[in-house]
């Protein structure tokens, strides 16, 4: 009888048991296949499991313009934060304008595993905003260069105030034609006087070259496109032959400077130094240090401290945009000394580029004295060209 109860209380335990082992079992069966919710630059990411994208428009082997630029700041990026090649995955020769291209090139990008993917050229942005509302991709920071749309969710717009260094390089433009006694200078444009950012560095450029010489004037030859060196020659050259002695341009190539070389004028670069490229004509360069923003983006999804929209517009305070050193073999005497001077106030603050009075081509005051453009202003609204800019 003893042993019948023994016997019959050891079942009980082992059947309690088996209860709370079975109970046991589901419940971290549930923990195991629960998928923890991922917010895009909000959930913190191990270093060594992050992986960046990055669209580039042209060929990321150039050695000068716009895509070396943006490629630099992706390799000062990677080595910063001690990224391996396999972390870093670049798309180069995306034409922004082919919309298709565009779309297969960030599907490969998600596809991948990239945890961030940066589109650095202005017509990715209606895709790439497409994209970022895909519920699907939700986890994913995507971030645009030089557009204007974002979300409060994963998706920005990063760029910065180049229109700094823009009026430094038109100093040089500047005191280079007063130094040669003739008041026309060139500037070869990717797009007309209704897009702000490339009017606004027209404007600054301009303003920088009035600052020494007060009575030049400024042509501008408009080609229609961002990257388009057969264009680009043929605008620098049109200016050229109307008699502009230094140009300066918003495109991506380095053709104008080496248009200008060839033909024994000067000129002010843009986005990395062409002074290499063109060593008898390149006075210097407004140029992008884009590893700094983008060191700081990945750094910020790595520790889940990316906020949207996060819209990012910086300066020479953080190092964003600065200029090439003055190649003093061909600049007026002076230069060097006149642009750091220019740079420190800028720095200080004493010196605001789009300070008035400022008026505009066709007489009209845009900005009053002791007034100044606000950044929505500086980056959407300056649709006008600046007494002493002629389109050519």
């Amino acid at each position: 009888m003893k042993v019948k109860r023994i016997v019959k209380l050891l079942a009980l335990v082992l059947a309690t048991s088996l209860v709370f082992v079975l109970a046991g079992c589901d419940g971290l069966k549930g923990e195991d296949t629960m998928e923890a919710t991922v917010i895009a630059g909000k959930t913190p990411i191990a270093k060594e499991s992050i992986k960046v994208g990055v669209l580039h428009i042209t060929s990321i082997e150039e050695t000068s313009g716009y895509t070396f630029a943006h490629h630099s700041g992706v390799m000062k990026m990677k080595s910063d934060l001690g990224l391996s090649d396999e972390q870093v995955i670049e798309k180069d020769k995306i034409a922004d304008t082919d919309i298709p291209a565009t779309k297969k090139a960030l599907q490969e990008l998600i596809d991948a595993g990239c945890n961030v993917i940066f589109a650095t050229s202005f017509n990715y942005m209606n895709t790439m905003e497409e994209f970022a509302k895909n519920p699907e991709y939700k986890d994913i920071v995507f971030s645009h260069c030089s557009g204007f749309k974002s979300n409060n969710d994963n998706f920005n717009n990063y760029f910065g105030r180049i229109y700094e260094s823009r009026y430094l390089a038109g100093i040089a433009a500047g005191m280079k034609a007063k130094e040669l006694n003739k008041p026309l200078l060139g500037y070869v444009a990717a797009m007309g006087e209704s897009m702000s950012e490339v009017t606004g560095g027209i404007n600054a450029w301009a303003l920088g070259i009035q600052s020494v010489y007060p009575e030049a004037i400024v042509k501008v030859k408009v080609t229609g496109e961002w990257y388009n060196p057969t264009k680009e020659k043929e605008a620098a050259q049109a200016l050229i032959d109307a008699g502009c002695v230094v140009l300066g341009q918003h495109c991506d190539s380095d053709t104008v400077q080496t248009t200008a070389e060839k033909n024994n004028v000067f000129g002010c670069g843009y986005n990395s130094d062409m002074t290499p490229n063109a060593r008898n004509a390149h006075l210097c360069a407004p140029i992008w240090n884009w590893g700094v923003y983008y060191t700081d983006a990945v750094q910020k999804v790595i520790e889940g401290k990316w906020a949207p929209p996060a819209n990012y517009y910086e300066g020479m305070n953080v190092g964003l945009v600065d200029i090439s050193p003055i190649n003093e073999t061909i600049a007026a005497p002076g230069t060097k000394a006149a642009v750091e001077a220019a740079k420190a106030k800028i720095q200080s603050g004493e010196l605001f580029v789009f300070s008035g009075p400022i008026i505009d081509r066709n007489g009209t005051q845009i900005i009053a004295a002791g007034e100044k453009l606000t950044d929505a202003q500086i980056t959407g609204g300056i649709t006008y060209y600046i007494k002493g800019v002629e389109l050519l």
